[in-house]
């Protein structure tokens, strides 16, 4: 496997756990347990793609991301602006202090952190989500992240609907 292809499955991969996770979570034991184990895997998963993105595409230089990140985003919007990548930064983060609060509260105290926090990360997470693999995907990644988002909606308004 190439380095390109490492790292674009890795991204691949990381994002159908985070789908499967948000199918499972507010489920019951044992699949709500394995919601976590797949988010934790989620992570892990999206932190070999930042480490693969890093040592294939920009040389472990934080410079040369940001002017690539500016380079696509000039491409598609017209502004060259490298600020997303702070964002996936932030991205990155949040994942993993997450995955992380989820195993050291439990499944329970997760559940009920504050709505804001929950919503805060949901909605968060979800932009970044669609905007990497949607709007700055190609191909069939995009085609299959626009229907796999469109599922999610629906389980998340079905979800609602029924609490």
């Amino acid at each position: 496997m190439t380095g390109e292809q490492l790292t674009r499955w890795t991204a691949r991969v990381a994002l159908l756990l985070y789908a499967a996770t948000l199918m499972l979570r507010h489920t019951r034991p044992p699949r709500a347990n394995l919601a976590r184990q797949l988010w934790t895997a989620g992570c892990f998963v999206f932190l070999l793609h930042v480490a693969a993105a890093f040592q294939f595409f920009h040389h472990w230089s934080h410079a040369d991301a940001y002017r690539e990140t500016a380079r696509q985003t000039a491409e598609l919007v017209g502004t060259p602006t490298g600020w997303g990548l702070y964002l996936n930064y932030l991205f990155t983060g949040v994942w993993a202090i997450d995955s992380a609060a989820w195993w050291a509260r439990g499944t329970d105290a997760y559940r009920a952190r504050p709505r804001w926090l929950r919503v805060g990360v949901d909605v968060f997470m979800a932009f970044m989500a669609f905007n990497a693999t949607v709007v700055f995907g190609h191909g069939a990644t995009r085609w299959v992240s626009a229907f796999v988002t469109l599922l999610l909606v629906a389980q998340a308004t079905n979800t609602r609907t029924r609490r």
